[in-house]
């Protein structure tokens, strides 16, 4: 059972910034291989993400989702356009944005607590701090006792939250996430979707986040992102007219602004 933890202070000289993310008139191209057709796999997009800001991008496979996602992580350099967070152009990936991918990636030889603190080894912070934080993570989201287990113990739900808490103990003001709850159960998906709008409403990251499941993106979002796909491009931007204290899945779902938000985002999807 997760609980309410409440985390420490940013630690001393940790600047991670807002959280502002800008994209404008972003288009990509991969360039095909042996002669073969160039793919656009973007045009044109556009949107600005305030700090602080839940997003979720919606639409059909290969409408470039999780190309954007690397593009404002530096994975990927835009065709043409800009992408800036906090007024900085994206160039590289940079300490202050974290990503989280559909599946863990957790390294089978490293303890839960080992696999947390992963980034901390690789940016050389200050260890002892990042460990009670890593420590105040796993409690958060209810495996405060398997820090000394090994991944292939734990099931996939929690194996995801582990990779959620290895995201957060750096500090990051993004956070970037792809899909991360698609390869899991409906139960284990609700439940974390569920714990991470706590964790959102505590520490008020700026969160975008990829899924295919409209009904997740409403019940996890301020706004929906609406994208089109041949090639890639933004057909609308969906405001949210919810509460933030969203914790009751199926209360949630049955009211009429809720509905009426997962049937306009249908609706722009052609469905």
């Amino acid at each position: 059972m997760a609980r309410d933890v409440m985390l420490t202070e940013r630690a001393p000289g940790v600047d991670a910034g807002t959280g502002r993310i800008d994209v404008e008139d972003v288009h990509k191209v991969f360039t095909a291989r042996r002669g073969g057709a160039a793919i656009e796999a973007l045009r044109g997009v556009s949107v600005g993400i305030r700090p602080g800001e839940f997003v979720s991008l919606v639409g059909p496979s290969g409408c470039g989702k999780s190309t954007l996602l690397k593009m404002i992580a530096g994975l990927l350099e835009p065709s043409s356009g800009r992408i800036a967070i906090d007024g900085v152009p994206v160039k590289d990936p940079r300490r202050s944005v974290g990503m989280m991918f559909q599946t863990p990636e957790l390294f089978p030889w490293r303890t839960v607590l080992k696999n947390v603190l992963l980034p901390i080894e690789i940016f050389r912070h200050e260890r002892e701090y990042h460990r009670k934080r890593a420590l105040e993570l796993l409690e958060m989201v209810g495996l405060d006792g398997f820090h000394s287990a090994l991944p292939r113990e734990l099931s996939g739900g929690m194996q995801q939250r582990v990779a959620l808490c290895r995201v957060l103990v750096s500090d990051p003001s993004v956070v970037l996430m792809d899909e991360p709850f698609g390869a899991l159960d409906e139960f284990s998906r609700e439940r974390l979707n569920v714990e991470l709008l706590r964790i959102w409403e505590d520490a008020r990251k700026t969160i975008v986040f990829v899924t295919h499941n409209i009904n997740e993106a409403v019940f996890l979002s301020d706004r929906v992102v609406v994208m089109g796909t041949s090639p890639g491009q933004v057909l609308s931007v969906v405001d949210v007219p919810l509460g933030r204290t969203r914790r009751r899945t199926q209360q949630m779902m049955r009211e009429p602004e809720f509905t009426d938000c997962v049937f306009e985002v249908r609706g722009l999807l052609g469905l």
